[in-house]
């Protein structure tokens, strides 16, 4: 295929290596703690193979070349001729973070030329010197050539009817092109069946890496003199001999059921055809290497299942889904804007049409919001590696449990979460978790707990990271708020140890000793909690000294389309988004009282804070009369409850969130705006943002 062909693939080859890479470093994480794990070693190894067929086939040499040695290395291990140690796992690691770094230049320039990865590649290659190179020699013995999960494919082959040949190519002696001659003979085998493998390996033919013999098995319905000479027609071939093969390489017919289970562990991506095909000369020999996973379906039967299974699901650019939902926003607007005209005109023949429209456009409004759903799986898999690095680099044992990976919240707040968590998880490492002789001394066990959860909870999703480390030391806190003039010693008198932890959510603070890589900027959890913040979520922590910490954060499901509560203050409409509201009550004039300056009331008992939201808004009253008793919106943001005096109560609304703009974005306790029914613009009020002014 030329380049411009290949163009058009780029978005699925991108999307298809971040997935490998994920996988792959996955299944590392297995076989670092369990390097026996023979169902990982497998795995591996086909996911790598996997990677590097689509590199080469996309004409990322550097990629399929590292690919290619870690391939190499796995199969040495899968084969039971090299067992890894611990620098070869911290070698894999390596290769992995090289790939990703070459996805994200090729995403970015389109080539992996600038990624250096020759002292890698010979780092890789090294490690497993001690196995013999493979012989190119042609006399070799069927045992020795085939695989055990290629002689299941010889028998496959019997059982479907099909021929299996192993062709016997010398090439000339001054034959000058020798990488292109193989590939031509591979190729006219290519066409009238299919490869299932050469020795020396198609990469060994392309670098020239033979004397001048080479063999080739290809399953077929060809006869052996049709195949001979087809490769006789090749330039520069001396000589060709074929030999067809048994059914089963100890002579044997397989049984019917031996068929169907062969390679039945192994992805079905592509299976073995039921005739011969004709493909496209270039990537069809990459494909056909040994023990490849798009080799390894069973017969026809799984094809036309595979086939199905993969029809049911699409990939769709997440603009498309965005622009989707901007409609559907649109829509929801239209709505509001007919059942306002509707109302005030006293249309009621409208209203089973109104009704009708009111559920489709809810059943849709709810399908694209499921369509943009995504498991917290997506971030949580980026974890068990980041705390295996980072529990290396400081010294620390640390073992991470994960809970509630199912768990969906929206794409949009996906992305923006990630870089947030990963903040917060660096420092229950670097601060929370002690040293193992620490521990030990404390009394606790020498491996520190790192517990990450996620569960929905109403129209929210809650995550939590819990760690049994040393705990926030709210003295060590004040002191170290007090050294750097960030509260005087009478304000130091009058916070309460809670209050004083809080402080370490102020920009720029930070508890560390030293600057080091993993922490010491003071750019942390002020960061996390003003991300959280700004996406309608909410931000909290709790610590016991020695005991541990645990970090609160609570994301909204989805920031397209909200329900709301509608209030009127003055003569100005807010919404207040539902998710922050506990309960609207009304309060006589009389039970308002004033508490340390500020007014207050019962509720149930507790004392709940009064805040007037015209004067917090400076938004003036629509009338000057003061009533009897005043509606109050109760909100809560972290711990802390908090009462609202509005001066009415609207009801509730779907509202569609749209953005105040750039220049207007930073305004605090405004989290943007939404279109009325009426046509009229109304704020939507940020309760986290309300509260700190």
């Amino acid at each position: 295929m030329t380049n411009m062909d290949m163009s058009q693939y780029m978005g699925a080859f991108l999307d298809e290596a971040g997935d490998n890479l994920k996988h792959l470093d996955d299944l590392t994480l297995v076989i670092e703690k369990d390097p026996g794990n023979s169902e990982a070693i497998a795995e591996i190894f086909r996911s790598a193979h996997t990677l590097k067929g689509m590199s080469a086939t996309m004409g990322f040499d550097r990629m399929a070349s590292l690919t290619h040695a870690m391939e190499d290395m796995l199969d040495a291990v899968r084969k039971g001729e090299y067992s890894l140690n611990a620098g070869d796992i911290d070698l894999l690691f390596r290769a992995l973070d090289t790939l990703q770094s070459m996805v994200d230049a090729i995403r970015t320039v389109g080539s992996d030329a600038s990624v250096d990865t020759a002292e890698l590649v010979q780092a890789i290659r090294g490690s497993t010197t001690n196995r013999g190179a493979e012989s190119s020699v042609a006399k070799s013995t069927l045992d020795e050539e085939l695989s055990g999960q290629e002689k299941k494919w010889v028998s496959e082959a019997a059982a479907l009817g099909f021929g299996v040949f192993e062709a016997s190519v010398t090439l000339s002696s001054d034959c000058l092109l020798k990488a292109a001659r193989a590939y031509m003979v591979v190729s006219r085998l290519d066409e009238m069946g299919d490869i299932i493998k050469t020795v020396p390996p198609v990469e060994a033919l392309e670098n020239e890496e033979f004397a001048h013999d080479f063999l080739v098995y290809v399953s077929t319905h060809h006869k052996a003199d049709a195949l001979k000479d087809a490769v006789n027609r090749v330039s520069e071939v001396a000589s060709v001999g074929i030999r067809e093969l048994s059914a089963s390489p100890d002579g044997t017919a397989p049984a019917a059921e031996d068929v169907l289970e062969a390679g039945a562990g192994e992805p079905a991506e592509v299976s073995r055809p039921t005739e011969p095909k004709v493909k496209s000369a270039p990537a069809a020999h990459e494909e056909k290497h040994p023990s490849s996973p798009t080799q390894s379906a069973a017969p026809s039967q799984r094809k036309s299942e595979t086939a199905k299974k993969q029809s049911q699901t699409v990939r769709v650019d997440i603009g498309r889904l965005d622009k989707l939902m901007n409609l559907v926003g649109e829509l929801v607007i239209g709505r509001a804007r007919i059942e306002r005209l509707v109302q005030e005109a006293h249309l009621r023949e409208f209203d089973d049409p109104l009704s009708q429209l009111g559920r489709i456009s809810g059943d849709i409004q709810e399908l694209v919001t499921k369509l943009r759903m995504v498991p917290v799986s997506f971030i949580f898999e980026r974890f068990p590696r980041l705390v295996r690095d980072l529990s290396k680099t400081l010294g620390k044992e640390i073992e991470l449990v994960m809970e509630g990976q199912e768990t969906e919240l929206d794409r949009t707040v996906i992305d923006e979460i990630g870089e947030p968590m990963v903040h917060i998880i660096r420092n229950s490492i670097d601060h929370g978790i002690e040293k193992t002789e620490d521990r030990k001394k404390a009394g606790k066990p020498s491996k520190g707990i790192i517990k990450i959860s996620a569960y929905q909870e109403g129209s929210g999703v809650i995550i939590e990271v819990t760690d049994d480390g040393k705990g926030i030391d709210a003295a060590k806190v004040r002191a170290k708020a007090l050294s750097n003039g960030v509260i005087t010693e009478e304000e130091s008198a009058a916070m309460s140890d809670e209050e004083i932890i809080h402080l370490i959510f102020l920009p720029g603070f930070s508890m560390a000793e030293k600057i080091t890589d993993v922490s010491g900027r003071g750019v942390g959890m002020d960061a996390v909690k003003t991300k959280v913040e700004s996406l309608g979520g909410q931000f909290d922590i709790s610590t016991e000294l020695g005991v541990g910490t645990r970090v609160f954060v609570r994301l909204p499901l989805t920031l397209a389309i909200v329900l709301a509560l509608l209030i009127k203050v003055g003569d100005e409409t807010y919404a207040l988004p539902l998710e922050n509201v506990e309960e609207t009550i009304l309060v006589k004039k009389e039970n308002v009282k004033t508490v340390h300056g500020t007014p207050a009331t019962l509720l149930r008992g507790e004392v709940l804070t009064l805040c007037d939201l015209s004067k917090m808004l400076h938004t003036p009253r629509a009338s000057a009369e003061e009533s009897d008793e005043y509606p109050v919106v109760v909100v809560k943001t972290g711990k802390t409850r908090i009462g609202f005096i509005v001066d009415e109560l609207i009801g509730q609304q779907d509202i569609v969130i749209k953005s105040l703009g750039r220049f207007l974005s930073k305004i605090k306790g405004i989290a943007g705006a939404t279109i009325l029914g009426d046509g009229n613009v109304a704020l939507i009020l940020d309760v986290a943002g309300l509260h700190g002014r």
